[in-house]
């Protein structure tokens, strides 16, 4: 069962999200509360695995709406993230047209919305559905100032200009969820016209209730074990990449699926696929005798 956004509160946001099997804390709960009643877009960042991304995934399922990702990289563009022309189609129907109608006609036709590539920012705009949809604009980080820069003027105004058909300006607001590794630092611009939040590794306690809820089935002895072993692997400053929540979960899977019974040294060595990611970081823990 879904809610609107008139309805919520941070607690019931808390509760919602739960039911969605995602566990948020009181200031994330309220940090979302007030990026929908505000309609400002929330800013997160934090350590890479720390659910920033499934954030924006369940809130669009806990409000019964559309997920629109934009995936940020190194060197994406305006025209990537908003739109482009199908040129093949309008080849072909320019020499499938231009025998029988005039040039003035052919041209309104190809440059019409039926031959736009509507790229998620667009797909945002033109959004028909009864909610607004959630907009992930994920990993902010990787992109350059300059497709930054592009972001301030989109997220100012929620419209786009198409020279060849007209300004085309969003009905509803999209909820804009913005994440961010921190690869490189986000600009003052994109930071003053949102809401921030920095979310970091769970508690223990905060853990194990994910754990409860995502992978019930494995036993409670068991899901502390793990638990407290990746708890562990996060104290050791230089790892390259820290397990995160992710792994946490997929490392319980396993367990559960190989009906692992305790956590030996044994099990650790076969199953350390799921949450060390770099040789360097094996034979890091190796020298420390955790592996």
């Amino acid at each position: 069962m879904s809610v609107t956004v008139k309805e919520i509160t941070p607690q019931s946001i808390i509760k919602e999200l739960e039911k969605e099997l995602y566990v948020a804390d009181e200031s994330l709960a309220t940090a979302v509360y007030l990026a929908l009643k505000l309609e400002k877009p929330l800013l997160i960042e934090g350590e890479p695995g720390c659910g920033k991304t499934e954030l924006a995934k369940v809130l669009a399922q806990m409000l019964n709406t559309d997920l629109i990702r934009l995936q940020c990289y190194e060197g994406i563009t305006a025209a990537q993230a908003l739109y482009e022309w199908d040129y093949p189609r309008q080849l072909l129907h320019i020499r499938v047209m231009e025998q029988s109608k005039s040039y003035d006609e052919i041209e309104s036709e190809i440059f019409s919305e039926k031959f736009l590539l509507k790229r998620p920012l667009l797909q945002a705009i033109l959004h028909e559905g009864p909610r607004p949809p959630v907009l992930l604009i994920d990993e902010i980080d990787r992109s350059d100032e300059e497709f930054e820069g592009f972001l301030l003027e989109f997220l100012a105004e929620f419209q786009v200009t198409i020279p060849e058909v007209g300004t085309i300006k969003a009905k509803k607001k999209p909820i804009v969820i913005i994440t961010s590794n921190r690869t490189r630092e986000v600009g003052d611009g994109l930071r003053r016209r949102c809401l921030y939040i920095y979310v970091t590794y769970p508690s223990p306690e905060k853990e194990k209730r994910i754990l409860s809820l995502r992978v019930p089935e494995l036993p409670e002895k068991l899901s502390s074990e793990v638990v407290d072993f990746i708890q562990r692997l996060r104290q050791v400053d230089d790892l390259s990449k820290k397990p995160g929540i992710s792994e946490t979960i997929d490392w319980a899977n396993a367990l559960k699926a190989l009906n692992a019974k305790e956590i030996t040294p044994g099990v650790i060595r076969s199953t350390m696929s799921c949450f060390i990611k770099s040789e360097d970081d094996v034979l890091r823990l190796r020298e420390l005798g955790i592996l």
